[in-house]
């Protein structure tokens, strides 16, 4: 401010020097005023000083006014610009929508009619002029609908033209075809724009309508053409009516069934009178009358078909047939079945006669079944009790005669004295056979399916044939395998043996051969010989009883029931059982068997219980709880011959009480399921594994449902069913983990 106040007492124009002596000539006039002045003229001082101050401040001012005015100058010359290249760019737009040859309108997004073209609802001349920039989507709406060129679909009112645009102008995106003015069509599609407003074009399909009304009419008459011929093709009687029962189209086969001349027939006939001049030449069934059928026409909804036959003076049978069609009408055709009904009778009577003949054919059949049932269930039960009460004498034949001993005899004694042991293993060996075909076919077998170890029952059959095998000369040989299946123990180890026992009788010279092979997910045990082979023509027939290919065989090799057995056997438990053969080249039998699961068996030796006697002594400590003292005493009599230490307690109490008073951890647990009162084995199991983490255990029980199986599971406790099968438990003593 001090710099200001310098310029204004100051000229500009004046050097330097003229201006440093006008201060100090007025700095010593100031200082003298101010030694002098009185308490008014220092009022006045200050005024002064406070007006310079306001000169100083009004001055920036209108500098900074004039600054804002030549800005403000600037901008309104740039907005005149910016205006005049809006305008200009409207009416460029303007232009170009004007160019466009369809309807075009916009909508902003609060659906406020922004601009449109000329040739927007060109074709609804009456409504034209009120369609104005600010128009909202409603009243546009409302406008049009109200338009007398704008034609609406059959059944629409202009109030349900207006809902359905509103509904449509929710989506993002429709087309549709509208009826503008006297048979004109425009296309209108509306397109939802980036910012939420609405482009509206109309296009117009005229010409493009008129074109497929062109091509729809002139396919229609082609399918006329083609359905004319197709009705004179046909050899029914067939008419076509339209929804006001008018007569629309017919072939000449309906005229010649009916006997109307052509003149009787004529287009647009009504159905009623076509039906009055029929319908005194047909005899309706059950008392009907033509009545029926003209119910069925004037029904309203025809939701099923009509159907019924009619006669003839002279036995003539037609089949009236009539179904709705989608327009209303319906078509009705007459067919002549009189050749069909004819037929169908004769084949009816003939029926009936050849139904009497099967009834009383079906009743000799059922007397000779039970005839055959009772004479097989006699044979079953004589089998039976024969074998039974022949095979305990047989048993005491052979012990007398081996309770001669070597007691002195002459050789030729010695002789006769085998030759009558032979016979009787014979006799023996056949009463056992029949016995087993009894059971078989009479479907008493008993069968056990559990895992079986084949190891140890191949080396005791080896044991059993290799040395009748060598006396004819033969070469057996019986691979050995650890495999495991699921069978009946008993039952397996005859078909093998029947097998073996066969290849070895038909024979003569060569080798036998007996392993085990993988197939997929099954096992066969294969027994292969080099005999003279079988023919195909003979190979369904060794399977039958008391058949046998070489009728030179003797008595004491058998009556031709092996394979026999062989087959019952195998179709009971489930084993499918085949052979290859061919003459000169050997015969292989086949036995399909399925693995056992992973848990049974893993090693030969732990296959066998009579094999646990000849092991080493093994510390192994069992913890039995079991509250049957039968089975109990049994069950400890048994591993303690193996040589197990057995704990043996009657519940799961005194099980946890041994457990805690002797701190002995033992290597395996025996549980039954059911232990009476308190906890019964899961329980008790569940207590184990959380005492003993390592323990391995089974839950023994009869109880073989599902639910108990589903709670052993989820405790992760396999389960051995009773009874017990001996080399089941060897197994898990000794062939593994559990």
């Amino acid at each position: 401010m001090r710099q200001n106040l310098t310029r204004s007492l100051t000229n500009p124009q004046d050097d330097l020097a003229r201006q440093n002596e006008k201060l100090l000539a007025i700095a010593e006039v100031l200082i003298r005023h101010a030694e002098e002045m009185t308490e008014d003229r220092g009022a006045a001082y200050a005024q002064f000083q406070r007006a310079a101050m306001l000169e100083d401040q009004v001055r920036e001012r209108t500098r900074d006014l004039e600054r804002a005015l030549d800005l403000l100058n600037t901008s309104n010359a740039r907005l005149a610009d910016a205006n005049r290249e809006t305008e200009a760019a409207r009416q460029n737009l303007a232009a170009a929508i004007e160019t466009v040859q369809e309807g075009f309108a916009l909508f902003d997004a609060n659906d406020v009619l922004v601009m449109c073209n000329s040739r927007f609802n060109a074709l609804l001349p009456d409504i034209r002029d009120r369609l104005e920039p600010g128009l909202c989507f409603d009243d546009y709406l409302n406008i049009a609908s109200q338009s007398s060129h704008l034609g609406m679909p059959d059944g629409m009112t202009p109030r349900d033209w207006v809902a359905m645009r509103r509904t449509r102008h929710q989506l993002h995106h429709f087309i549709l075809t509208q009826q503008m003015g006297e048979d004109r069509w425009v296309q209108v599609s509306e397109h939802r724009t980036q910012d939420g407003g609405t482009v509206i074009l109309q296009t117009e399909v005229t010409d493009l309508i008129r074109a497929e009304r062109k091509e729809r009419g002139r396919m229609l008459d082609d399918q006329a053409a083609i359905l004319r011929a197709t009705l004179e093709h046909l050899q029914l009687g067939v008419c076509i009516f339209d929804a006001r029962l008018h007569l629309l189209g017919w072939n000449e086969r309906l005229s010649e069934m009916l006997t109307l001349p052509r003149t009787r027939l004529r287009l647009g006939m009504h159905f009623d009178a076509l039906l009055e001049q029929v319908r005194d030449q047909f005899i309706f069934p059950n008392g009907l009358s033509a009545y029926r059928l003209a119910d069925w026409v004037r029904r309203v909804r025809r939701g099923d078909h009509f159907k019924m036959e009619v006669t003839r003076e002279g036995g003539q049978i037609y089949e009236i047939f009539a179904q709705e069609l989608p327009d209303g009408g319906f078509v009705m055709s007459l067919s002549d079945v009189t050749a069909e009904r004819s037929a169908l009778q004769a084949l009816e009577r003939a029926n009936e006669t050849l139904e009497a003949r099967v009834l009383d054919r079906t009743l000799e059949l059922e007397d000779a079944l039970s005839q055959a049932e009772r004479a097989n269930a006699s044979r079953a039960r004589f089998v039976a009790a024969a074998s039974h009460d022949l095979l305990q004498p047989l048993s005491a034949a052979k012990l007398y005669l081996a309770s001669l001993g070597d007691d002195a005899i002459s050789d030729g004694a010695r002789r006769t004295l085998d030759k009558a042991q032979s016979a009787l293993g014979s006799v023996e060996g056949i009463l056992g056979a029949l016995l087993d075909i009894s059971r078989l076919e009479s479907g008493h077998a008993a069968v056990d399916v559990a895992p079986v170890a084949l190891g140890p029952m191949l080396r005791a059959l080896s044991d059993e044939f290799t040395p009748i095998a060598a006396l004819k000369g033969l070469q057996l040989i019986i691979k050995s395998t650890d495999a495991v299946v699921v069978s009946d123990r008993a039952y397996l180890r005859r078909i093998l043996q029947n097998l073996i026992s066969n290849a070895i009788r038909y024979t003569d010279k060569g080798r036998i051969l007996v392993a085990l092979r993988r197939r997929g997910a099954m096992l066969h045990a294969e027994v292969r010989d080099s005999g003279p082979g079988i023919a195909e023509a003979d190979q369904e027939l060794i399977f039958r009883e008391f058949h046998r290919l070489n009728a030179h065989a003797s008595a004491s090799e058998g009556m031709g029931l092996g394979l026999a057995i062989v087959d019952r056997a195998a179709a009971l438990l489930g084993h499918p059982l085949s052979l290859r053969s061919a003459p000169g080249c050997g015969t292989t039998f086949c036995v399909g068997l399925r693995p056992a699961p992973n848990g049974g068996y893993r090693t030969e030796e732990a296959q066998n219980p009579a094999d646990a006697e000849a092991r080493d002594a093994r510390d192994i400590i069992v913890l039995l709880v079991e509250n049957d003292e039968d089975l109990s005493r049994a069950m400890v009599q048994l591993l303690e011959k193996w040589g197990v230490t057995v704990l043996d307690v009657p519940s799961a109490e005194d099980a946890l009480e041994l457990l805690d008073a002797t701190d002995v951890e033992p290597d395996f647990a025996l549980i039954d399921y059911q232990l009476g009162e308190g906890m019964d084995g899961l329980a008790l199991a569940k207590a184990l594994q959380a005492r003993l983490p390592g323990l391995r255990l089974r839950l023994v029980t009869a109880d073989r449902s599902e639910t108990l199986r589903a709670r052993a599971r989820a405790l992760e406790v396999e389960v051995m069913n009773k009874p017990i099968p001996p080399d089941a438990l060897a197994a898990y003593l000794f062939g593994g983990p559990a």
